[in-house]
């Protein structure tokens, strides 16, 4: 009985045998064949990779005597403000000189080069510090950053290629190039008041000089003055870009839009370039045209003039709506909703008053890769908030209704 108990088993153990020699287990494929895929990086950190390789081709280049001297010349000829350059036409141009000295330092093929420097997103460079402009003599005592967000730590590489963070909040003794994602127009003709030359009205945009008497401004709200507390821009990211805007009732909901903008990249009268904390000039932020427009498209609504520092596209608040939201939020329970103005002239004066805000949402979308504004405040009439400032009419308030400016307004 055992006996044929064993031979059973034994042949049980052959058929198993049999069967798998007849149907091999399946194996990995061979190194060839394998393909393994990463995930894709999300937008933002797939733009500070490529940054950051950029730079720091930027850095090893800057290693050559020659090409340092190219570099500064360069920054030195540059009309725009702070003499910034556009990273990528800079590298293309002469014959495509500057992606020739990236390729050779980082050991790669200019064809490479160009092919990365073409997919990353439009980037400038600059010394965004003045005095490490004015200390650079085009040696290689000089790092190059980079940070895609603003007050991100920046990423620094020296002209041996050494990686560091450097302090987002202070700038380091040795003078840094940023490599930042554009805040820059480079397709317009610099303003002439960038350039040192006449340009009246204080630097709030008004006409150089022709001579005579100029003309009076067309009627409208205008700002003649502002001081903010901070320039809510990070060391690398340079001067601040201030921009004012209009908001007022979009269509007949509960929600805000959009309706005018004073920045540094809008024509007269909107011109207005504020890169400190104080300016005095003459800028419309809402001619008396739109102003009587609004009125009789919305009845018994009035605007709102708000601030942000732009890290952005020019003249769009792209800031995140839940923090812009609980701004607004915020300010209005403090003041009971006595937050926006209107035109309240009469035939013996001009004067821009204090008024109820019925909207209270802003529904826009924050960049998904570039920095979002800076959310600097709400104007609301100091008269208002129960504080003054001589010089000043209007009270800038920020988020959890911190007095972040102040600035003047009147109607002309």
């Amino acid at each position: 009985m055992l006996l044929n108990t064993l031979r059973v088993a034994a042949l049980a153990l052959l058929l198993v045998a049999l069967a798998c020699s007849e149907h091999p287990p399946a194996t990995a494929p061979s190194a060839p064949d394998l393909k393994v895929t990463a995930p894709p990086l999300p937008p933002a950190a797939s733009a500070r990779s490529d940054a950051e390789q950029l730079a720091r081709s930027m850095a090893l280049a800057l290693g050559d005597r020659a090409f340092r001297a190219h570099v500064k010349a360069q920054l030195d000829r540059s009309p725009f403000r702070e003499h910034k350059l556009p990273f990528q036409r800079f590298l293309a141009q002469d014959g495509g000189r500057g992606m020739a000295a990236l390729a050779k330092s980082a050991g790669l093929a200019t064809v490479d080069v160009t092919r990365e420097a073409n997919r990353v997103i439009p980037l400038e460079m600059y010394l965004p510090v003045p005095e490490h402009r004015r200390a650079w003599k085009g040696g290689d005592d000089i790092l190059v950053a980079t940070a895609i967000a603003d007050h991100d730590a920046p990423v620094a590489f020296d002209v041996r290629g050494n990686r560091r963070l450097l302090d987002p909040e202070r700038p380091p003794a040795t003078p840094v190039l940023a490599v930042v994602p554009v805040e820059t127009d480079f397709s317009v003709a610099p303003n002439i008041c960038l350039l040192s030359l006449p340009c009246g009205g204080g630097g709030g945009g008004g006409g150089g000089g022709g001579g005579g008497t100029p003309p009076p401004p067309p009627p409208g709200l205008y700002m003649t003055k502002s001081h903010f507390v901070d320039d809510f821009e990070g060391w690398l990211k340079g001067d601040p870009e201030f921009e004012v805007h209009i908001l007022g009732q979009k269509g007949q909901t509960d929600s805000l839009t959009d309706y005018q903008c004073a920045g540094e990249k809008q024509p007269t009268p909107y011109y207005f370039d504020q890169n400190g904390l104080d300016w005095s000039g003459n800028v419309q932020l809402f001619s008396k045209v739109q102003l009587d427009a609004y009125n009789a498209a919305h009845p018994g609504q009035n605007i709102r003039v708000f601030v942000v520092e732009d890290d952005d596209t020019a003249c769009e608040i792209k800031a995140d709506k839940n923090l812009l939201n609980d701004a607004i939020k915020a300010i209005d329970g403090a003041y009971k909703a006595i937050t926006a103005g209107n035109d309240s002239s009469s035939l013996g004066t001009k004067v821009y008053k204090h008024a109820n805000a019925f909207q209270k949402l802003w529904a826009a979308l924050a960049s998904l890769i570039n920095t979002n504004d800076e959310i600097v405040g709400n104007a609301v009439e100091d008269v208002v908030v129960g504080i003054s400032y001589p010089g000043y009419n209007w009270i800038v308030k920020g988020q959890n209704n911190v007095t972040n400016g102040w600035i003047n307004l009147q109607m002309k």
